[in-house]
């Protein structure tokens, strides 16, 4: 039987430690890549420790952390005022910190020749009024416009109906299939598709799956400029575009945490902050919000 103390996180009858023990986390399906490679990694360092890890639709992810199914989950927002409420009435702990920055990454097949769009093309599609890639600029072909999606809850279709504030979503051309693998797979077959996924998914150059997935798509351009004057006013969802903020739809990550004493899900915390963790984000091709330091020192037996 648990004890009061530690309510939070039991395993097998005992409070988990940084070090060792089973908690279950939960997140978000956009964002499996990289946590899969923060968990293992910490798994690797520390044998005893395991991570159960159920990836699906971020509020769902969020529920069960509400439920305490989950002791922490990986998000790309912050708990709103209720669902922070909800933890307090329940005596529980909570603990928020970004970790990375994301990009979603608007991708097509290779047999489509555009691969540039400005946001506010992108704010009309979704407003209902561009309808067909010819009303594009400069589009190189025509046919009813298609977004797909991984899932109705996730959080890469939460950011656009929030970033541009749709109401109604109904009468829109999404299609979900379930996963961002699937996404990725849907759009490499159908022109006429526009695919939103978690950039992490094509991004890690050393990962067999990503250069897999990666193939037969094209990563769109997006640019903030109503009218852009040339290819530099384009970005993409890389590194170097995210790192300075010149990509239009970048977002944080997040990991939240109920936890309510010094167990597993605070030694996760503590190693994307502040250990190794940061190193891993950057070899998925995000930007870790706490940069891991690097200090060098150089010796010389001369004086300049």
């Amino acid at each position: 039987m648990c004890s009061a103390a530690g309510i939070w996180g039991c395993t097998s009858g005992n409070l988990d430690n940084p070090r060792q023990g089973t908690i279950n986390v939960a997140a978000d399906e956009s964002f499996r890549p990289l946590v899969s490679s923060l968990t293992h990694a910490y798994e690797g360092i520390y044998p005893d420790a395991h991570f159960n890890v159920t990836f699906q639709p971020e509020q769902e992810a969020i529920i069960a952390l509400l439920r305490d199914s989950a002791r922490i989950a990986f998000t790309s927002r912050a708990l709103n005022q209720d669902e922070k409420e909800i933890i307090k009435q329940q005596e529980g702990s909570l603990k928020e910190q970004k970790i990375a920055i994301d990009g979603i990454a608007l991708i097509t097949g290779r047999a489509n020749q555009d691969s540039l769009i400005t946001i506010g093309e992108l704010e009309r599609i979704f407003s209902g009024e561009i309808k067909d890639w010819s009303q594009l600029e400069g589009s190189q072909q025509s046919g009813p416009i298609t977004l797909v999606f991984d899932n109705a809850n996730s959080s890469n279709l939460d950011y656009m109906i929030e970033r541009f504030g749709i109401k109604e979503v109904s009468k829109l051309p999404i299609y979900t299939s379930n996963s961002n693998e699937k996404v990725i797979e849907h759009v490499r077959k159908n022109r006429s598709s526009i695919g939103f996924i978690g950039v992490n998914w094509i991004s890690d150059g050393d990962a067999s799956l990503t250069r897999e997935l990666s193939k037969g798509l094209r990563v769109m351009g997006v640019s903030e400029k109503e009218n852009p004057t040339g290819i530099q006013d384009y970005a993409q969802p890389f590194q170097r575009d995210l790192r300075n903020g010149k990509y239009p739809l970048a977002r944080f990550i997040y990991i939240v945490s109920r936890e309510g004493f010094s167990g597993l899900g605070g030694g996760l915390m503590t190693y994307i902050a502040r250990d190794v963790g940061g190193l891993v984000i950057e070899k998925m091709g995000l930007v870790p919000t706490i940069p891991y330091p690097r200090n060098i020192e150089v010796q010389t037996k001369q004086n300049f």
